[in-house]
């Protein structure tokens, strides 16, 4: 995983990391296979491919959605997408953090971060 000009790369990974493999509209919790990154501004209706309009979605909820806006259908966001921050970025390259490395790092992770 790559931080260019402070913000963490996005990728499947780190998406999937940050959102605890947790779908976004059904709230199941799935391995890396049955989970897709789904835009809650579809690409096709100029929605863009970033931290604050992507979601962790099953491939179940993803195809329902499919390229439609939420307030078109009848499904709802059960959390709110967020930028990771740099202390985040270095809990989810998922990298062998020992107990004192990773007591300094939680002091930077905002409260609102699903990764506490």
């Amino acid at each position: 995983m790559l931080f260019r000009s402070g913000v963490v790369s996005l990728t499947n990974k780190t998406l999937f990391g940050r959102d605890k493999h947790i779908c976004a509209y059904c709230g199941g919790h799935f391995t890396a296979s049955k989970l897709s990154r789904d835009h809650i501004v579809p690409v096709s209706k100029g929605g863009k491919d970033n931290w604050t309009n992507v979601v962790t979605a099953c491939i179940k909820c993803n195809l329902k959605k499919s390229d439609k806006l939420l307030q078109d259908i009848a499904m709802d966001l059960l959390y709110v997408p967020y930028v990771p921050n740099h202390y985040e970025r270095m809990i989810l390259e998922n990298r062998n953090i020992l107990a004192d490395q990773m007591e300094y790092l939680l002091t930077g992770v905002p409260k609102h971060s699903r990764l506490m």
